[in-house]
């Protein structure tokens, strides 16, 4: 390290990116400007008696005087200002340490700007890093350029990031008490920044009221629909139940016309689906023969009433099966209905 003389004081004078050395804690001191207001507590940093995990950024205390001179009665007789690594000072004076591993950059002091910023950096994204300490800090080193614009370019920060951190200043100080306590989230508090602070409150427990509103609307519906009753399941018919048959010929005519070349399909329908509209069945009404499915039935002297089922009206005659029909009788219906067409269309290109 060169040396320097300042105020009859030896002091330390070096290059940028000096490789890190040990110092006495006598000749430290925690930078005046640091943005934290408090440094928290040291217990996780106990272990700085035995390691120093990282060196301390340090300044030459001639290179900050000469930024902020007014801070010279806080320098005191240090040779050293610590701009990163302040909570590592506390922590080795408080548990003991002698000394501290420091790095020597004194282009951190080139300006305002440059050390604020530098000291900013450092705390940006930790946890504990108090989020008003945060954009006072923001604040404070952009007012040290020209423009928020230049600050952004110099410091590698976005504009729309310092302009959400600086807006934070706009809330009243029981708006900012809320968002340090964690009572207030940043999108919100962004959100309340812009309306006037003397309306701030009042506005922010409105908007709880309303949200604890329609927290307590929502679990309302959610227990009304809990308590529903579950759909009944769908009755199967009866053991005992009547079956009588429906048949139609593949190709579509009126089964009542005995065309012998047409296959006939057989619908089974319970008296629990008579009950539905389907029309009862006539035991003295003669039953088409139709294939031999038809024939069987026939057969078995069963029979059925024609009169009122929609045979010309194939969508009509789907809609009262998908109505009355249950599904696995339906793909039943439709294999058969198949095996009837296709044997019709092999019988008329046969003859």
């Amino acid at each position: 390290m060169n040396l320097a003389t300042l105020d009859d004081k030896t002091v330390a004078v070096a290059a940028p990116a000096e490789a890190a050395v040990g110092v006495p804690l006598a000749l430290l001191v925690a930078n005046p400007r640091n943005p934290r207001e408090a440094l928290g507590d040291l217990s996780d940093l106990q272990s700085i008696v035995k390691r120093q995990l990282q060196p301390c950024l340090v300044v030459s205390a001639k290179g900050y005087l000469a930024l902020w001179p007014e801070d010279a009665e806080k320098v005191g007789d240090a040779q050293y200002v610590v701009v990163n690594g302040c909570r590592r000072l506390a922590a080795a004076r408080k548990f003991g340490r002698t000394d501290l591993l420091v790095v020597h950059d004194e282009s951190v002091a080139s300006s305002r700007g440059e050390l604020l910023g530098a000291a900013v950096d450092e705390n940006i994204g930790r946890q504990d890093f108090d989020i008003i300490e945060e954009a006072r800090a923001v604040d404070a080193v952009v007012a040290e350029y020209s423009s928020t614009r230049e600050a952004a370019k110099a410091r590698g920060w976005t504009h729309g990031w310092i302009s959400q951190r600086r807006a934070l200043l706009k809330l009243s100080p029981a708006m900012q008490a809320a968002l340090r306590a964690g009572d207030l989230a940043v999108r919100d508090a962004r959100r309340l920044a812009r309306v006037p602070a003397e309306e701030q409150v009042a506005v922010w427990r409105a908007e709880q009221e309303a949200a604890e509103r329609r927290k307590k609307e929502e679990a309302e519906r959610r227990k009304l629909a809990t308590q529903q009753p579950a759909p009944a399941p769908a009755s199967e018919p009866e053991a005992d139940s009547v079956v009588t048959a429906v048949t139609t010929s593949a190709d579509g005519s009126d089964p009542s016309t005995g065309d012998e070349g047409s296959s006939s399909v057989v619908t089974a329908v319970t008296t629990e689906e008579e009950g539905r509209g389907v029309p009862a069945p006539r035991q003295d009404a003669p039953l088409a023969s139709g294939g031999e499915a038809g024939a069987a039935i026939a057969q078995e002297g069963r029979a059925f009433d024609r009169s009122g089922l929609p045979w010309a009206d194939p969508e009509a005659f789907h809609a009262l099966l998908l109505r009355e029909m249950r599904l696995e009788n339906r793909v039943e219906l439709t294999k058969l209905l198949i095996a009837s067409n296709t044997a019709a269309r092999e019988a008329a290109s046969s003859s």
